[in-house]
């Protein structure tokens, strides 16, 4: 018989099942907490009862497991400070969509060398999440991997489906079963359109293939998701963080019958992809807020211990320490005088 399967497969390497890595890497009660705390208080954000601002801010993803803990800990001590005017949540994120090719982010390949060994890539990710939840920072990651919530979800207090995954119906079925907050970015083209399509589909039940915790293949049967929202990035013409874009996307989720509020990108294609715009971008945005901008609930800044960004190139030991390898990220001492700012700026 002549064969007509898998014959473009190399090779097929079987995962542990998210049952087993939890087990091996369990939340402890702190982070648990933590979680939970944090879900509480972006909801109640995204509701209209608390009336503080959301930033979700971090590097632009984890390549270094180290740097990232020391932000993190930088993160955690700033949130305490400021908790009664921000809900600061860490953007943690693992998996980075290509437009061609390039480094899929540390979970698909975390020894950054095309080694792409995944369980160990997902062990790393689940190691990092349990040890920053349990500093009390609250965590934030875009999904891209369907099969990838099943191992990490537990530890997450927001997510985000990206401007090249919004318009697709896996990732909006995907969304539907979260058991947390969603932010749906509007199109790599500035469509808002898109994002208001995801949110209603994603609210809604859905059937659809995935694994359970045992990693078998399952039907999932998933209620909606209860918090999703928008996220302005920007598009490939134009900015969208300027007060008639905020108002008109207010306006066009009112007649939609969707939530209001809304999340700011600071970075992406708002600041052109240049990192030092999004200091002006995010002082505009806390100015909007305070002359009265109640559309504007989050915002989200690309932020690292370094300034800047560096190409990975083929030996990642020569990789300078606390600096993106995707895009570009404004210091950390930029970071704290903006969030500082927020904090004094901001009127409840």
């Amino acid at each position: 018989m002549v064969p007509t399967q898998n014959l473009r497969v190399r090779e097929t390497v079987r995962l542990l099942s998210p049952r087993q890595l939890k087990a091996a890497l369990p939340v402890s009660e702190r982070a648990n907490e933590t979680v939970a705390t944090g879900r509480d208080e972006v909801r109640a954000i995204l509701d209209g009862l608390d009336t503080r601002m959301l930033v979700v801010v971090g590097p632009c993803s984890i390549h270094d497991p180290s740097s990232a803990l020391e932000y993190a800990r930088r993160l955690a001590a700033l949130r305490e400070h400021l908790k009664d005017r921000l809900c600061i949540v860490m953007r943690v994120y693992f998996e980075k969509p290509r437009t061609r090719l390039g480094w899929k982010g540390l979970i698909n390949d975390p020894f950054l060398n095309g080694t792409c060994d995944i369980e160990t890539g997902l062990r790393t990710a689940r190691e990092l999440l349990c040890e920053i939840n349990t500093l009390g920072l609250p965590s934030a990651t875009e999904f891209l991997d369907p099969y990838v919530p099943q191992y990490l979800d537990d530890l997450v207090t927001w997510a985000a489906v990206g401007a090249r995954t919004t318009e697709s119906q896996t990732h909006r079925e995907m969304a539907s079963a979260l058991s947390m907050p969603v932010g749906f970015k509007n199109a790599t083209d500035g469509s808002l359109q898109v994002a208001m399509d995801a949110m209603l589909a994603a609210q809604s039940p859905h059937s659809f293939l995935g694994v359970d915790e045992d990693g078998f293949t399952a039907v999932i049967r998933s209620m909606g998701v209860t918090h999703g929202h928008v996220v302005l990035r920007g598009g490939k013409d134009h900015p969208n963080y300027e007060p008639e874009f905020v108002d008109a996307a207010a306006s066009a989720l009112r007649a939609a019958g969707l939530r209001e509020l809304l999340m700011v990108d600071c970075s992406h294609a708002n600041s052109g992809k240049n990192h030092e715009n999004q200091v002006p971008i995010f002082r505009n945005l806390i100015a909007q807020r305070a002359n009265g901008g109640r559309a504007l609930a989050s915002l989200m800044l690309e932020s690292h211990l370094h300034a800047g960004s560096q190409t990975l190139g083929k030996n990642p030991q020569e990789l300078r320490y606390g600096v993106s390898i995707t895009d570009a990220c404004i210091d950390w001492a930029t970071t704290e005088m903006l969030l500082m700012e927020a904090a004094a700026n901001i009127r409840h």
